[in-house]
This record gives structure tokens, sequence and C-alpha cells, in this order.
């Protein structure tokens, strides 16, 4: 749903991965690769696989933590997401 058109759009937060908790980070990263959904190719992958494939992605940049203030909610987009969001940025934080 979008905001009325007298509210401005809101901006998402980016939050560097290194600054949540081991224990936070791990949750987060867990419940992003068991979503319903998700397509790891034609080779069944571990939890632990998985993770840390979305570890690597956090690392190099490609994927990022987004928390939106207004929902209150906090999300990892991945490859396929960031393509479609005019503002992300690689470099920014």
């Amino acid at each position: 749903m979008s905001s009325p058109p007298d509210e401005p759009e809101e901006e998402p937060i980016f939050v560097p991965f290194e600054e949540l908790q081991a224990d936070t980070l791990r949750n987060l990263a867990e419940e992003f690769v068991t979503r319903e959904g998700t397509d790891y190719g034609h080779t069944e992958k571990s939890l632990d696989q998985k993770v840390e494939g979305l570890m690597r992605q956090l690392r190099s940049g490609e994927a990022r933590i987004c928390f939106e203030a207004k929902t209150g909610s906090i999300h990892i987009l991945a490859p396929r997401s960031l393509r479609s969001r005019s503002d992300f940025d690689p470099g920014s934080t």
C-alpha cells in the first residue's frame, strides 16, 4: 500500500550487518533463507550453506539489510530485489 498523496514516501534505512549482534544477524539470515518460495537451484543446500551464502552477499554488498521505521520491519534485500530499487547504492551505508 502506498502513502497518501500528502505524505512523503519514507526512505529506508540501510543497516550495516556488522552493527548487528551475531545471534540477531543469524536469526535474521535464517528467517530470510527459509522463506517459502526461496529458490536455490537444482541442488538442495543445508541451512548453514544458505546462511553462509547470504553472509557472503552481505559482506560483498550484493545484499543489504533495510529497516523501515514506519512499519518497524527489517528486511534483507538480495540481488533480485536490489536491482529493482532505485535508491540502492552498494557503496553507501
